[in-house]
């Protein structure tokens, strides 16, 4: 899995504090303690958790590099004598660069705001590596879905957040994708013009579009509507004409919008990724996450929907 870290801690000998039995006892002295003494949580109730690989935060590659050709005693002696040298930012820097400049400006606008992005960096490395990884975030000052790295990256903003997710099986269910897939073309748009005021059911990322846009109204409530460091986008291969009215009125419905509403009519996502520059993208299709890869953007496969049983051949597919 790409923007997996190269060495769990797996040393059945000795315990830096990952492993499942340290975790059940430092829970079960936890448990014990009268709740009184119990310490508060430090993160906020509402907080929106953002899991981050340290791979994709920050550039490793002549690390791995040491570990797949001289093994782990070696890689992990390198980490050590390197430990005060910060790792280069990865691709996903400046997507918590943006995020934190989020956070920065709700609490300026909303100072006991319990409603932020929660930044967590996942990694299954050797404790010797925390150290070095400690160090990194310390030196840059950030606090810490699958992530596919472009081999040559766009340059996307750290001050404002972009997030673009396409439309069927990842923000809507995969019910006209369905249709799609077993009868063709003709009978897709047949079935949205026929349905063009039936709401499509919700998707897996749904959720996800919902608390932006609550945080995007709580800028526009201080009239930041135009300079909202949040934007989103819908990028989808649905056609304007025949069958994104249907999508539009969901959206509608729902109390959600994006800020742009991309309808590409089957027309590759790649290009109008790189002319948009989201931090991240969403797609139920791993032709199209390739596509967004090839073109240096940042993109999430979302595993949904009748997609995942009959990949994309390389033909029009102006159903998504």
């Amino acid at each position: 899995m790409k923007g997996q870290d190269p060495m769990p801690n797996t040393c059945p000998s000795a315990s830096n504090g990952d492993s499942k039995a340290s975790w059940d006892d430092s829970k079960d002295i936890h448990d014990n303690v009268g709740s009184a003494k119990k310490p508060k949580s430090p993160k906020p109730e509402n907080a929106v958790t953002i899991a981050v690989s340290s791979r994709v935060l920050f550039r490793t590659e002549k690390e791995q590099k040491v570990f797949e050709q001289k093994g782990i005693e070696e890689y992990l002696r390198y980490q050590v004598e390197h430990e005060n040298e910060p790792f280069a930012p990865g691709p996903a820097f400046a997507f918590v660069k943006a995020l934190e400049t989020v956070n920065s400006r709700l609490r300026e606008l909303y100072p006991d705001s319990e409603e932020l992005f929660d930044i967590v960096l996942v990694t299954y490395n050797h404790a010797h590596v925390g150290v070095r990884l400690i160090n990194t975030i310390n030196y840059h000052r950030i606090a810490a879905a699958t992530m596919f790295m472009p081999e040559k990256q766009i340059e996307v903003s750290e001050t404002q957040l972009r997030v673009a997710f396409d439309g069927d099986a990842v923000l809507f269910s995969d019910e006209s994708e369905r249709i799609f897939k077993a009868h063709g073309l003709d009978k897709f748009f047949e079935h949205e013009r026929e349905n063009e005021n039936r709401l499509l059911d919700h998707g897996p990322l749904k959720g996800f579009l919902e608390v932006l846009g609550k945080l995007q109204k709580k800028f526009y409530a201080k009239g930041h509507r135009l300079d909202c460091p949040i934007r989103t986008y819908l990028v989808t291969a649905r056609s304007a004409a025949s069958s994104g009215i249907r999508a539009l009125k969901t959206l509608r419905a729902w109390g959600l919008e994006t800020d742009e509403a991309l309808f590409l009519a089957g027309a590759p996502k790649g290009p109008m990724l790189e002319k948009i520059r989201p931090h991240i993208y969403f797609d139920d299709q791993m032709f199209h996450v390739e596509g967004a890869v090839e073109m240096g953007a940042i993109a999430a496969h979302v595993p949904y929907g009748i997609a995942q049983k009959y990949p994309h051949k390389k033909s029009t597919n102006a159903g998504k």
